[in-house]
């Protein structure tokens, strides 16, 4: 029994086998009652109509470059399911406040400038079809005093519909999160955040849903029990749901097919790599152009396809991942240029949290997946010397006219 290619693939290519009806991004996340319009920035940003933002060609082959080579790098020789759709709107975010040579790692990871992306992601999100849906959201610190700058949250909400909800980041603050999660993936993810560092400055997050219907649902005769070969060699039972599909795939390491959703603004690709051959070796074939041209151009021929039932969850924290892509900037305190977040602050990403969720089974598909990025001060900048008079120390009370001490005293000790 051959291997089956994990799922992350399909996923991060859902939208480029059939056509797209227009949708709107769902709504952020609304204003709590204690939310002043003086306390919660929401009340001077809304999202403004972006003209002339469109899914280019060059855009897509970004998205799937990186969706590869997030893959990639997430692979550890269990079952891995990473969504680059997240991760990506999450960074993207946060990229709207990066400069420098930040900014320059951030845009060669992503295969696209920080303009065109924001453009991209936009015109994508609006184009999804019936069944996925992304939002986005910023909550911020307010017991830091950090000085956010309203254009680095007006971009946010105009390309990526971000609300903002402005706090002390305790338990309340880390639950209100994790609920916003999960009330967008449908309750898959059940929660992001296990813990909110007090410290933190800022967490941007995107929760992505998707729920689709088989085109054609498996019947029961078509569902047949058998064996499926771990990568450790190990047979384990597995239940097997067989059809005869249209869309053939190959490309001379690995074949595969197409199943398609309801509506065929989204299916389900497979790929078995050739026996011998590992999961890792295979995905270190792909490339962007030659997995979206194979995607696009099918072969129209009969495949019997079996697909096995499954359920599977996955969570990682990505930053060692992101940094070995070629964005380690971004996470080093001495390095991260952040300066279009806030004024008077050295900000650094402290984190990316990643957690996915799909189940695969007769009737369709019901998948999630959210991305946390939390966003750390390493501290706030204020004059460049301090003193602390924490031990014996001098004093004198002085005329100011002319500089002279009216008294000169020591201090010891404290009583």
């Amino acid at each position: 029994m051959r291997r089956i290619l994990a799922l992350a693939l399909a996923l991060a290519l859902l939208a480029g086998c059939g056509g797209n009806k227009g949708k709107e991004a769902p709504p952020a996340p609304e204003m709590t009652p204690e939310q002043t319009p003086e306390r919660d920035l929401a009340a001077k940003v809304t999202a403004r109509p972006v003209m002339g933002a469109e899914v280019t060609e060059e855009g897509a082959l970004a998205a799937i470059g990186f969706g590869l080579d997030l893959f990639r790098e997430s692979l550890d020789g269990e079952n891995t399911l990473v969504s680059p759709l997240s991760v990506l709107e999450a960074l993207a975010m946060t990229a709207n406040g990066a400069a420098g040579d930040t900014l320059a790692q951030m845009e060669s990871v992503f295969g696209l400038d920080r303009d065109a992306l924001n453009g991209f992601l936009l015109a994508y999100r609006q184009g999804l079809g019936e069944g996925a849906s992304l939002a986005n959201g910023i909550w911020l610190n307010d017991e830091l005093g950090l000085a956010v700058k309203e254009p680095f949250l007006q971009a946010n909400a105009d390309y990526y519909g971000a609300g903002v909800t402005q706090g002390a980041f305790d338990e309340a603050a880390r639950d209100e999160i994790n609920a916003f999660v999960r009330d967008h993936t449908a309750g898959r993810i059940q929660r992001i955040l296990d813990e909110l560092d007090p410290a933190a400055a800022m967490v941007l997050v995107n929760a992505l849903s998707f729920d689709g219907t088989w085109e054609n649902i498996y019947r029961e005769d078509q569902i047949q029990e058998g064996a499926f070969i771990s990568a450790a060699g190990e047979e384990q039972d597995a239940t097997f749901m067989w059809s005869d599909e249209e869309a053939y795939l190959a490309d001379g390491h690995a074949e595969g097919f197409i199943k398609y959703y309801e509506g065929r603004d989204y299916a389900f690709a497979a790929l078995l790599p050739e026996e011998g051959m590992g999961l890792a070796d295979y995905a270190a074939t792909l490339t962007a152009e030659g997995l979206r041209a194979m995607l696009e151009n099918p072969s129209a021929e009969p495949v019997s396809a079996a697909l096995p039932k499954f359920t599977a969850s996955w969570g990682a924290e990505l930053s060692a991942s992101l940094a070995d892509m070629g964005m380690p900037d971004l996470f080093d305190p001495e390095k991260a240029d952040l300066p279009a977040i806030a004024a008077d602050a050295a900000l650094h990403v402290s984190q990316v949290q990643h957690r996915t969720f799909i189940n695969v089974d007769e009737k369709g598909t019901q998948a999630g997946a959210a991305t946390a990025v939390g966003v750390k001060a390493a501290s706030l900048m204020g004059p460049e010397k301090q003193v602390v008079l924490d031990r014996p120390f001098l004093y004198m009370l002085i005329d100011c006219g002319h500089n002279v001490p009216l008294f000169i005293g020591a201090v010891t000790e404290m009583g």
